[in-house]
């Protein structure tokens, strides 16, 4: 039944940049495709869409136990790519949320 109400847990972005930003070696990954991401992006953030995501993200990051701390707009795509790393053996995987609820600077 816990899967059930992982559904509908509200990811808070600006706690998971927090702890982006305490987490040694952690990667910050936008998964928008690459014109929202030229359009303002966080800070120290990556860009790999989840259009091209399982092509990208094996080259990208081959450490299957780096902590990576997934965004998107909204939850929902960001959400994906995470099932998706994990389903692949990525160990520490975090869905942070959308960006259209982050309250810090953004470039």
């Amino acid at each position: 039944m816990m899967g059930l109400f992982s559904l509908f847990k509200r990811y808070d972005i600006n706690q998971g940049v927090e702890e982006y930003q305490h987490t040694q070696d952690a990667l910050l990954i936008d998964v928008r495709e690459r014109d929202e991401y030229k359009e303002g992006h966080i800070p120290d953030s990556i860009n790999i869409p989840l259009s091209v995501f399982n092509q990208m993200i094996f080259k990208e990051v081959k450490d299957k136990d780096k902590p990576l701390y997934i965004y998107c707009l909204g939850g929902g795509r960001s959400q994906r790519a995470c099932f998706y790393l994990k389903k692949n053996g990525y160990s520490h995987v975090k869905n942070i949320g959308g960006i259209s609820k982050y309250k810090g600077k953004i470039i």
